[in-house]
């Protein structure tokens, strides 16, 4: 790789597109933003790339990373705007998504008009086929690959976009998958074509294959998008890599990505939690509740002992995400676990039939956009409420660089305040609040209902709207600290910056534990090693910067749920094997607060290769002379009801405070790209890393 003197990371929003350049040798950082053009995404990518770069004086030629993360993937699915499926499987299995496997939870158990969530593939695309494997991979019946080619000749007829293939017990010997693919390639050739063996060989058929149908469902997009987006970066001058954030956490070259596009389907929120794990280590706290709150959504993690939750079982194309997620869809690659809500700065305003204010899960997002912003929006958004309560400045929003209407918010709020017999400012302020609440299930859902206590974390608050709203959502909790760092509103952008490459394997062998086949399991994992390292080493990571963790996932005998459980580097051994189980056991009594004496059994071998890359570091900042007073612009009246309604509020640029300064609420602190509200009662106090602390007086 050519030596150069920038790292540019990209996050496509719902709202906004997000670029940070950062210079190697300085260590400075140089931002964009830039509205999200939907249609064409790729747009919008270009333009804030070549405002950042000049605002750094560099070219892309001196570039040597880009890294990207996009929601493409996941509003494909929640917008039911994929592509055309087809879906080849085993004889006997062509019911399964008809069928479906779908968990009714919360107050829906009671809706007696429930809907389920319709399958991805249609029946009359789906295609069985004469073969069968035992979960040994001995096979029981052969390819009958004359059928098969019968039946492809009446899907062609279909005119699918993409195929997905998923046979039974294919994770353990792939070779009828890749048959079938061959036959598929000869006589659909323009068909974007999707194997479980290659996308994610683990065990469970129906999330196996629902991951399988899913990545088909968006490939043909992400694909086109991928080597559309790479093609401009090149006649831009780029020489460097590109590469594309996973929703693990970790990124892959963009060529990977397109082969296996379901890969990025958390890709966003990824980002954002990266970056909230690495400011959490400069500022000495392991452990941080992410809160990213962008234009669509609201998004929290939870990093425990400086380390991001990973869940391997995910749901996407519903309101609630990770485990608990009932509806959607679900999917079995690693993914950073989050809690996401419908609850964003463009997300829409409205009374329901019982005559109950409501906000979200609709949103504005950025075309019309909220009411606000002069784009044609009429509806009433939570950024229509935060400008009318005070919180926003119109006059400096995006730094000045975008003029937003306070009087066209009044307008689209006016209706919903008639409809509900109430001022227009007291429906600013329901509205307010009710995001907050919405927003707090979201930290509930990783905190409490996971036996987690939330007051023994700090919040990280970033997205543009997050700091708005995150001393209000710490505060249902008694957290008593939230962080802010600089430029929150480009956060996630910066979380690609400082992750490395990553390539995760897995393979599903059951066996007891007190039976356990030692010299298998050090076959197996180093099998999946020496996959993973290859597949790193394809995309430019030397040997010397591969990291390794071997993980094992254990269950008790008899149960249906296994946890996942990292074992000790060095050769397999009894002693490996025995910390696996002690390990699982240790686990086991701090998520549940039991611990049974039952037998363990291992079920999935994993090993997951970090390519360590080069990262910008973050400057320390000399200390000020502790007075904000600097950086005070001025007072404007702001809503905070503990204080009785508007209150006079002081507001500080926050780009001119200093490590060491000290304000106390109420107090507004602007920047570009956010504004971070702290109420009356509490102070901020700034670090060395420029991040705002801000805690109960």
């Amino acid at each position: 790789m050519a030596k150069a003197s920038y790292f540019v990371g990209v996050d496509i929003g719902g709202t906004f597109t997000d670029v940070v350049v950062a210079e190697a040798a300085t260590h400075r950082l140089y931002t964009a933003k830039t509205l999200t053009t939907p249609d064409h995404p790729a747009q919008a990518v270009i333009a804030a790339m070549r405002q950042a770069l000049d605002a750094a004086q560099a070219t892309p030629a001196e570039v040597q990373r880009v890294v990207h993360a996009t929601t493409l993937a996941t509003n494909l699915i929640l917008e039911r705007k994929g592509s055309k499926v087809a879906y080849i499987t085993t004889k006997g299995f062509g019911d399964m998504f008809v069928i479906g496997k779908e968990r009714i939870v919360g107050a829906d158990r009671y809706n007696v008009m429930i809907e389920k969530s319709p399958p991805l593939v249609s029946r009359r695309l789906t295609l069985e086929v004469e073969e069968r494997m035992d979960r040994r991979g001995q096979v029981v019946t052969p390819l009958d690959q004359r059928a098969a080619a019968q039946g492809l000749a009446r899907l062609a007829r279909e005119g699918p976009d993409a195929v997905a293939v998923c046979f039974f017990h294919s994770y353990a010997n792939p070779a009828h998958e890749r048959a079938m693919a061959d036959l598929v390639r000869r006589h659909l050739p323009n068909v974007y074509v999707a194997l479980s063996s290659e996308i994610w060989p683990e065990f469970r058929e129906f999330e196996r294959a629902s991951t399988t149908v899913m990545s088909a469902y968006v490939g043909p997009t992400i694909s086109g998008y991928v080597h559309a987006l790479d093609a401009e970066l090149r006649k831009m001058g780029l020489k460097g890599s590109f590469e594309i954030m996973q929703s693990s956490g970790g990124v892959m070259a963009a060529e990977a990505v397109a082969r296996k596009p379901i890969h990025s389907v958390e890709s966003g929120p990824a980002a954002g939690v990266i970056a909230a794990t690495h400011l959490g280590k400069l500022c000495n706290q392991p452990n941080i509740i992410s809160f990213d709150m962008g234009g669509t959504t609201a998004k929290a993690g939870l990093i425990r002992h400086g380390k991001p939750s990973i869940t391997n079982d995910f749901r996407v194309g519903s309101h609630l995400s990770s485990g608990i997620r009932a509806g959607g869809y679900p999917i079995k690659i690693p993914v950073i676990d989050l809690a996401e809500v419908g609850a964003g700065g463009g997300s829409i305003a409205w009374v329901d039939a019982g005559g109950a204010l409501q906000v979200g899960p609709s949103s504005a997002g950025a075309a019309p956009g909220p009411a606000c912003y002069g784009f044609g929006g009429e509806q009433p958004t939570v950024t229509d409420a935060n400008l009318l309560l005070g919180y926003l400045d119109a006059d400096y929003f995006l730094g000045g660089r975008m003029r937003i209407y306070p009087d066209r918010s009044l307008a689209a709020i006016a209706p919903l305040a008639k409809k509900l017999g109430l001022e227009p400012l007291q429906v600013a302020r329901g509205i307010y609040e009710i995001a907050n609440t919405h927003m707090g299930s979201a930290v509930r859902v990783v905190t409490i209902q996971r036996g987690i206590d939330p007051r023994e974390f700090a919040v990280m608050a970033f997205g543009g709207a997050g700091p708005v709203h995150a001393v209000k959502v710490a505060e249902q909790f008694e957290i008593p600290n939230v962080i802010v760092p600089v430029s929150p509103g480009l956060a996630s952008a910066l979380g690609l910056l400082v992750s490395d490459m990553a390539e995760d394997y897995v393979a599903t062998m059951l066996m007891d534990g007190r039976e356990a086949d030692v010299a298998r399991i050090a076959q197996l994992l180093g099998e999946l090693e020496q996959n993973a390292r290859a597949a790193l080493r394809a995309q430019g990571v030397a040997d010397s910067n591969i990291v390794v963790q071997r993980l094992i996932d254990v269950r008790f005998k008899h149960q249906s749920h296994e946890l996942s459980v990292p074992i000790p580097a060095g050769p397999v051994s009894e002693a490996t094997v025995k910390a696996a189980e002690e390990g699982f056991r240790s686990l086991y009594h701090e998520l549940y607060g039991v611990l049974p004496n039952d037998p363990c059994q291992f079920v999935n071998f994993r090993v997951r290769a970090s390519g360590v890359v080069p990262k910008p570091e973050l400057s320390r900042a000399a200390p000020g002379d502790g007075n904000p007073r600097r950086a005070l612009r001025g007072v404007r009246k702001a809503y905070f009801a503990e204080a009785g309604g508007f209150i006079d509020t002081e507001i500080y640029d926050r780009t001119r405070l200093r490590a060491a300064d000290q304000l106390t609420g109420p107090a507004i602190l602007e920047e570009p790209d956010s504004t971070t509200v702290c109420p009356p009662g509490y102070a901020t106090k700034v670090d060395e890393y420029l991040n705002l602390h801000i805690y109960r007086k």
